[in-house]
C-alpha cells in the first residue's frame, strides 16, 4: 500500500489550530453529552448530521463496468479488427466491410454483457457477505450497554473496546485499563502504544491488552482514516497474480497471432500479388479467430462465481487471489482449539478412576451435584453435562449450602440432604492435591499412590483431573461437621475432537496437503489430541524454535525439525510467524489458522491467512479467507472448492490458447498452400457461438485435483499446441481431399457448386460451409478433452455446458444448411455433407484423449520434473537465508496492469467493511489533530443545536 508522513492541517485543509490537547471534560462540553451516553432521537439526529460511521466507497458506474470488459490488449486487438474493417477495408471501389464490423461490435457487446451480468450477481453476493464481517461497537446509550454495527456510531456515543477488537471511530479514552493499542496501520511503528485517561485512540488500530471504554469524536469521512484516505488514496493490488496469468496467456495468443499476420503480409501480397482487400480479409480472419476474447471475462466470472460457491461452505473471500493460492497449499497449520476440537470440555468417562463404593456413573452424579447449574464455568458445564439430562443434577436432594470454586480454596462443596433417606451429605470436587488432603477417612498410602499414578497417568495422555469426594452429616446442621471426606473418584476432563476431524485431515492429507497442529496448550495435550486424530505425536514445545533441535537428535536443523513436526505446543503469535517464515523458506505455501489480534502477523505472512469462526475483527482484517463455521472441515472443503475453481480456470485456458493455435495456424497454412480465403464473417459466428458456450465453464462440473495446483503456462501452452496442430491437419487434410480428390462425390454422391465434383475452385461457397461447420463442431469439442483428467467420457460435464454446447452445434448446423449469404462467401450445404462432416469430426475427435496421455507421459513429465527440481533448488537457496515470500499482489508491469480492472468488486467490498487500509502520520500530529477533531464536531453540533437544547 501508498504510505505518506501526514499533518494534522493536512487533514483539515492547514487551518490553523489550538496545538493543546482538550482536556476530556471540554470534549464532553463540545459534543454536549455525557458518560451516560445519548438519548435514541438524538443518536438519529446525529447520525443524520454527521452522516454513518464508514468510509463511503466510490460506487463503480454500472456503465463505466461494462465498459471496462473491452477495455484489455485482447479487446484492442478485436477493436483494431473492428476499424480494419470500416476503415481499411474501404477501397477497390468497394464499400466498407459493415457485416465484418457490426459481427466485431455484436461480439465484444455480447461478450461484455454475459461478463457484467455473471460478475455483478457475484459481486453482489460477495459484498452481502462482507457486510456480515462489519464489525461490531459496544456503545452506552440511555444509561445501558448494547452492541450495534460500527457504522452507526456518531460523535458524542460512549464506547467500550477489549484485547482483540478494532478501535471503532476516533475516541478520547474515559477510563483505561492496562491498555496498549497497536498503531501500525497509522504510524507504521511495530510496538503497540500505552494508553491512559484523557488519551486518544484512532479508528482502525487494534487493542493488544486491556479494556478501555471511551467518547466518540468524530466518525467516518472526519476520522484520521477517512481525512487521509483522500490525500493518500488506495492502490489496487488485489488481482496482481490474475494480471500476471492473463498477460501471459494474452501474450502467447498475440506473439502467435502476429507472427503469422506478419508472415501473410509477406505471402500473400509480396508473394501471391494478392489483391489489397483480399489479403486483408485474410488477415481478418487471424485477428478475429485467434483473439480469446473472452478470456479475461471467462477467467474472472469464474473466480467471481467460485467465490459466490466458497461462501456455501462458509467461507468468505477478502482477497480474490486467495483462491488460486489455496488451490496450492502444501502444509496446513491449523489452531487445536475449537478447530480440531470442539472447544467443549468434557469428561472420557472411559478413563475415570474409582477409589471406593461408588461405580463410574454414581461419581460423576456426586461430581454434578458439586457443580453449578446456572451461571457456569467451563468445569461445572462440563461435569453437569456428561449427565444427559442436566435436571439430574438437582433431582432427588435438597440444596443445603453452596461454595463456588474460587482461587484460594480450589474446588467446590456442596451439602444437601438426599430426599429418599432424609440424610446430609456433602460433596466436593477439585484439584487432587487439595482433594486428597481434605481426605481423612480412605487416605492411606496405597490410595494416594494409585491417586498419584493416576494422576501421571492422565498427565501423560494431556488430560486434565478433578478429584471427587463425599462425607456424611451425622448432625441435622447442614454446617456441622461431617463423618470425614473419602476420596471416591478421578474425573479426567478433556477437549474431544470434533466428529468430523478425524475424516477432514485424512481427506486433507488425500489432497496433498499435510495438517500441522499449532497450539497454545501443553504438549501433552497436543499429543493426546494428534494420537486421538491420527494426526501424529511427533510434537515439539515451542522453545525448541528458538534453541533449536537437540545436539545428536535426528534433526540435523531447526527447518529439518519443523517440516518432520506433526504439530506445536506452548505456541505463542511470534512462534506461528516464524514457523510460516520457515516452512515458506523451504518451498512450501502455507495456510495459517488464528483468531486473535496477535495471529495477524502469522495470517499476512501466510500464503492463506485463515480467520476462524468467532475470531477478532482484527484477525479478520488480516486474513484473506474468513470463516463463519466451526471446525476444520470447512477449510477442507474450501482447498477442495479452490481446486474445482483453478481447474475451470485452467481447463479454458489450454483450450483458449489451443483454439488460437488452431485458427492462426490453419487459415495461414490453408491460405500458403491453396490460397484459400475464409470469409472473416464466419470466424465471427465461431467465436460467438464459443464464447456463449465457454461462459458455462464458471460454473462446470470438474473433478479436483488430488495435488496442489499452481499456474503452469509451459504446461498450459504445450498442451495448446499439441491440440491446436492436431486439429489443424483435420481441417487441412479435410480441404486437401476436397480439392485434390472426388472421393467424397464416390463414396457419398455429394458435390461443390455447379454440380463439381472437386472443388476445383479453392473458394468454393460450399466448401467455405463445410470447413465452417468442420471447425465449429471439433473446436468447441475439444473443451471436453480440455476439462477431463481421463478419458472425455469419464467425467460429465455440468448440464449448462452440455445444452450450451448442443444449442451452439445445432445453430452451426442450420447455419451451414440454410446459410446462403453472398457477403459470407458461403452457400447452403446437402444433408450428406453435414452427415461427412459430423463423422469426418468424430473420427478425429477420438484420438485427442490419445494425445492428451502422451503428451503427460513425455513433454509433460518432463516439464514437471524440470520444475520440482527448480523448486528443490530454491529450497536449498531459501535455506541459505533468501526467504520466500507470499505472492506479491502488485502487478510487475504495465502489461499485466491493463488486465487490473477484473475482479474489483472484491476490493471495493473489502474496502467498504475496512479492509486493508493503510496510511502514516506522527503520533506527535495523531494527538493534535485529536483536539482539532474534537473541535470541528463540537462547532457542528453548535451550529446545530438540538430542539430539546433549543
Amino acid at each position: 500500500m501508498s504510505q505518506i508522513q501526514l499533518r494534522a492541517e493536512d487533514l483539515y485543509d492547514k487551518e490553523k489550530v489550538d496545538l493543546e490537547t482538550i482536556v476530556v471534560e471540554d470534549v464532553f462540553k463540545l459534543l454536549q453529552c455525557s458518560e451516560d451516553g445519548l438519548s435514541a432521537e438524538e443518536v438519529q439526529r446525529r447520525l443524520e448530521l454527521f452522516g454513518p460511521n464508514r468510509l463511503e466507497s466510490e460506487e463503480q458506474n454500472a456503465f463505466l463496468q461494462f465498459l471496462s470488459f473491452m477495455w484489455n490488449p485482447l479487446s484492442w486487438v478485436m477493436e483494431g479488427a473492428a476499424l480494419v474493417a470500416i476503415v481499411l477495408s474501404n477501397g477497390e471501389h468497394m464499400p466498407p466491410d459493415w457485416e465484418d464490423f457490426i459481427g466485431i461490435i455484436t461480439l465484444l457487446l455480447i461478450n461484455s454483457a454475459i461478463g457484467f451480468y455473471e460478475e455483478r450477481n457475484a459481486g453482489n453476493a460477495v459484498k452481502a457477505l462482507m457486510d456480515s464481517l462489519a464489525p461490531k461497537a459496544k456503545v452506552k446509550r440511555n444509561g445501558s450497554w448494547s452492541e450495534i454495527e460500527s457504522a452507526d456510531l456518531v460523535p458524542g456515543d460512549m464506547i467500550s473496546f477489549k484485547i482483540g477488537d478494532i478501535v471503532p471511530a476516533d475516541c478520547r479514552l474515559t477510563e483505561a485499563i492496562n491498555v496498549s493499542i497497536d498503531q501500525a496501520a497509522l504510524t507504521g511503528e511495530s510496538l503497540p502504544q500505552g494508553k491512559k485517561l484523557g488519551d486518544q485512540c484512532f479508528s482502525g488500530s487494534t487493542c493488544k491488552q486491556g479494556e478501555a471504554e471511551g467518547v466518540v469524536i468524530s466518525t467516518g469521512p472526519n476520522t484520521f482514516f477517512g481525512r487521509a484516505a483522500s490525500l493518500v488514496g488506495q492502490d489496487d493490488d488485489t488481482t496482481g497474480h490474475l494480471q500476471k496469468i492473463l498477460a501471459q496467456i494474452g501474450s502467447f495468443c498475440l506473439v502467435s497471432i502476429g507472427i503469422f499476420v506478419i508472415a501473410e503480409i509477406f505471402c500473400l501480397y509480396a508473394g501471391f500479388r494478392f489483391q489489397y482487400r483480399r489479403g486483408l480479409n485474410n488477415i481478418l480472419v487471424l485477428l478475429i479467430g485467434g483473439i480469446p476474447i473472452a478470456m479475461p471475462t471467462v477467467l474472472s466470472v469464474t473466480l467471481a462465481v467460485g467465490a459466490q460457491q466458497l461462501a456455501k461452505y462458509k467461507a468468505i473471500v477478502t482477497r480474490i487471489t486467495a483462491i488460486e493460492e489455496l488451490a496450492a497449499v502444501t502444509i496446513l497449520c491449523s489452531d487445536k482449539t475449537g478447530t480440531l476440537t470442539t472447544n467443549k470440555l468434557t469428561i472420557d468417562r472411559e478413563t475415570v478412576r474409582t477409589y471406593g463404593p461408588f461405580s463410574s456413573e454414581d461419581v460423576i452424579l456426586l461430581a454434578s451435584y458439586a457443580s453449578r447449574t446456572e451461571n457456569q464455568d467451563a468445569i461445572d458445564a462440563c461435569v453437569v453435562g456428561a449427565l444427559g439430562d442436566t435436571s439430574r443434577a438437582r433431582a432427588g436432594i435438597k440444596l443445603l449450602d453452596f461454595k463456588p470454586f474460587n482461587p484460594v480454596d480450589k474446588r467446590t462443596e456442596i451439602t444437601y440432604r438426599e430426599e429418599s433417606s432424609g440424610k446430609l451429605k456433602r460433596v466436593t470436587k477439585g484439584m487432587t492435591g487439595i482433594i486428597i488432603e481434605l481426605c481423612t477417612r480412605n487416605k492411606t498410602d496405597e490410595i494416594e499412590n494409585r491417586l498419584e499414578a493416576d494422576v501421571e497417568e492422565f498427565a501423560m495422555r494431556g488430560l486434565r483431573a478433578l478429584a471427587v469426594a463425599f462425607e456424611e452429616l451425622e448432625t441435622t446442621d447442614h454446617e456441622g461437621e461431617g463423618n470425614g471426606f473419602e476420596l471416591i473418584g478421578l474425573l479426567p476432563i478433556f477437549d474431544p475432537p470434533r466428529e468430523d476431524t478425524k475424516q477432514t485431515i485424512d481427506d486433507a492429507q488425500a489432497l496433498g496437503v499435510r495438517v500441522k497442529m499449532v497450539t497454545g496448550d501443553q504438549l501433552a495435550i497436543a499429543k493426546e489430541t494428534g494420537r486421538r486424530l491420527g494426526l501424529g505425536d511427533h510434537m515439539y514445545p515451542a522453545k525448541v524454535l528458538k534453541d533449536g533441535p537437540e545436539p545428536g537428535g535426528k534433526h540435523g536443523s531447526l527447518d529439518e525439525m519443523i517440516l518432520d513436526a506433526d504439530g506445536f505446543a506452548g505456541v505463542f503469535p511470534e512462534h506461528k510467524y516464524e514457523i510460516v517464515k520457515r516452512l515458506q523458506g523451504l518451498g512450501h505455501l502455507v495456510a495459517m489458522t488464528g483468531d486473535g489480534a496477535n495471529d495477524a502477523p502469522a495470517l499476512s505472512r501466510a500464503n492463506v491467512g485463515i480467520a476462524v469462526e468467532g475470531a477478532t475483527d482484527a484477525a479478520r482484517g488480516a486474513a484473506d479467507i474468513v470463516l463463519t463455521e466451526p471446525g476444520l472441515s470447512t477449510i477442507v472443503h474450501a482447498i477442495r472448492g479452490s481446486r474445482v475453481i483453478f481447474q475451470r480456470m485452467r481447463n479454458y485456458s489450454i483450450y483458449a490458447c489451443a483454439v488460437t493455435i488452431r485458427i492462426v495456424v490453419c487459415f495461414a497454412i490453408l491460405a500458403f498452400a491453396f490460397k484459400f480465403d475464409f470469409p472473416p464473417f464466419m470466424v465471427l459466428i465461431i467465436a460467438l457461438l464459443n464464447d456463449g458456450t465457454i461462459m458455462t465453464l464458471s460454473v462446470d462440473r470438474v473433478l479436483p485435483s488430488s495435488t496442489p495446483d499452481s499456474w503452469d503456462l509451459a504446461e498450459i501452452f504445450s498442451y495448446a499446441i499439441a491440440y491446436g496442430i492436431y486439429l489443424t491437419a483435420s481441417t487441412i487434410a479435410l480441404v486437401a481431399i476436397c480439392i485434390k480428390t472426388d472421393f467424397f462425390y464416390r463414396k457419398f454422391g455429394v458435390t461443390f457448386e455447379g454440380g463439381a465434383t472437386m472443388a476445383t475452385n479453392h473458394n468454393d461457397y460450399i466448401l467455405h460451409s463445410v470447413v465452417y461447420l468442420q471447425v465449429a463442431i471439433i473446436s468447441q469439442a475439444l473443451i471436453f478433452v480440455t476439462r477431463s483428467h481421463s478419458f472425455f467420457f469419464m467425467e460429465r460435464p455440468s448440464f449448462a455446458l452440455m445444452g450450451a454446447f448442443c444449442i451452439a452445434q445445432l445453430i452451426s448446423t442450420i447455419i451451414a444448411v440454410y446459410g446462403d449469404w453472398g457477403f459470407t462467401q458461403i452457400h447452403g450445404i446437402s444433408g450428406g455433407w453435414v452427415g461427412i462432416v459430423w463423422v469426418w469430426d468424430i473420427v478425429w475427435f477420438v484420438p485427442l484423449d490419445w494425445i492428451k496421455f502422451a503428451m503427460k507421459a513425455t513433454v509433460i513429465r518432463k516439464l514437471r520434473e524440470r520444475h520440482q527440481a527448480e523448486v528443490a533448488k530454491a529450497a536449498a537457496t531459501a535455506a541459505g537465508g533468501v526467504p520466500i515470500t507470499r505472492t506479491q499482489s502488485r502487478a510487475a508491469s504495465v502489461h499485466e496492469s491493463l488486465y487490473s480492472n477484473r475482479v474489483s468488486f472484491i476490493r471495493r467490498a473489502a474496502r467498504k467493511v475496512g479492509f486493508g487500509q493503510k496510511v502514516s502520520m506522527k503520533p506527535e500530529e495523531l494527538q493534535r489533530f485529536s483536539s482539532i477533531q474534537a473541535q470541528r464536531a463540537g462547532a457542528t453540533l453548535a451550529r446545530n443545536p438540538s430542539r430539546a437544547a433549543a
